[in-house]
């Protein structure tokens, strides 16, 4: 039996040489390219076809037949001034050129360049990109008034990264100077720029994207709505029997501690399961002071896991408002007992456009500076508050708030 075993061994080992070799040589006659030879500057690309994409071109073409080309390389220049150079290996035979300031035509130069970094002539073309993305948010841009400040919105179908940025004059020096860089690849863009006080200002508002283009400004003037931090020292906690089960030290009043940097549950408001399933749900009040609400920010601790993904904000104007079952996402407006509808909210997507689940430090940067929610108009004032937590990015039961802070005109 040994001896047996031996042989097949053996006769193994000699067929998988054989098929390695005869593989060998398939390789080294079908897809390897030859060693350097310093021979002749090699042949040019030929048949070059072109696809028009928003600030971008696609350039496809045959390859020569050299045995050691190595790679193509294309040099255009994006705006006057500012060159770049793309390359592509021989296994490749498409070159994508991005960047482009403008929808006009530009000059490309595509080289074969060899082992031996020879290169081949120049075979010039002339290309002519569809409109730049950046372009296009900057068309779709609306700037208007907004409570403390004005409210940007713009389209961005592309899902492109660009940067929103808003100027205001400089006091000091009588020109625009940058008040506000806002970063997104979000399809759909609507957020406030904020801390203005409610005189006539002059705003500019112009699009870049991640090539250094920029785009013609927006110079508007507009007067920003009265607005005012509310005072979280006269909050307090009104506990409600429909609350949710309190989980880790993370009690209610840690939203309101005015601690937005400390990542851990004790500075947080953080759900449990108890005995029996309760909403996602926190009540408390805003001191004896009514609010007409304009907007919040909320602070997460990331995206993901139990962190919110929707949720709806209820509101009181009744001195000692009754509990009742609020279970959210309602039309705004919906009066339940002593409670209204203020809002639904759903917290944006990451910057970065990962898929769920996934982050990075643009990301955390993000929720760490707090997202912006913007109050309906013509909301009733209110003095105690409602937040019930209707979906998290996990599906989960239980949730977790790191801070709120909410800004209105005192009634």
């Amino acid at each position: 039996m040994r001896t047996i075993r031996t042989f097949h061994y053996n006769t193994m080992i000699m067929a998988l040489a054989a098929v390695t070799s005869v593989t060998l040589q398939a390789c080294q006659k079908d897809n390897y390219r030859q060693p350097p030879s310093g021979g002749n500057k090699p042949g040019v690309v030929t048949n070059v076809r072109t696809q028009a994409l928003n600030g971008a071109v696609v350039v496809r073409y045959d390859l020569p037949k050299d045995q050691d080309l190595l790679y193509v390389v294309a040099d255009y220049s994006i705006r006057p001034g500012v060159n770049h150079e793309i390359k592509s290996s021989y296994f490749f035979d498409t070159l994508r050129l991005e960047g482009f300031h403008d929808a006009i035509d530009y000059q490309v130069t595509l080289r074969a360049v060899t082992r031996s970094n020879k290169e081949s002539d120049p075979v010039t073309i002339t290309v002519h990109p569809d409109t730049p993305y950046y372009t296009l948010v900057r068309k779709s841009l609306q700037v208007g008034a907004d409570y403390g400040g004005i409210n940007v919105q713009a389209l961005n179908t592309t899902n492109s990264a660009i940067a929103i940025n808003t100027l205001t004059i400089d006091p000091a020096t009588n020109k625009f100077a940058i008040a506000d860089e806002h970063y997104t690849s979000l399809d759909t863009i609507n957020y406030a720029v904020r801390g203005f006080q409610p005189v006539s200002t002059r705003f500019g508002v112009y699009v870049t994207d991640r090539f250094g283009n920029i785009s013609d400004t927006l110079i508007t003037d507009l007067t920003p709505g009265v607005d005012q931090v509310l005072d979280k020292t006269k909050f307090f906690n009104y506990i409600m029997p429909s609350d949710a089960f309190i989980g880790y030290g993370g009690v209610v009043p840690n939203i309101f501690d005015g601690n937005t940097t400390e990542d851990n549950n004790a500075n947080a408001w953080q759900t449990t399961i108890g005995t029996s399933q309760r909403l996602m749900q926190c009540t408390f009040g805003l001191g004896p002071t009514s609010y007409k609400l304009t907007h919040f920010m909320m602070y997460f601790r990331d995206y993901g896991y139990n962190n919110p993904k929707d949720f709806t904000i209820y509101g009181s104007n009744t001195d000692h408002p009754a509990d009742a079952v609020t279970p959210g996402n309602v039309p705004v407006g919906t009066q339940t007992g002593d409670w209204i509808a203020l809002g639904n909210y759903r917290v944006p997507d990451p910057p970065s456009g990962l898929p769920q689940g996934q982050t990075n430090a643009a990301d955390k940067a993000y929720m760490n500076n707090g997202i912006d929610f913007s109050m309906p108009k013509n909301l009733p004032a209110v003095k105690y508050i409602r937040i019930v937590v209707t979906d998290t990015w996990f599906g989960l039961d239980y949730t977790i708030i790191r801070e709120v802070t909410f800004s209105g005109a005192p009634q």
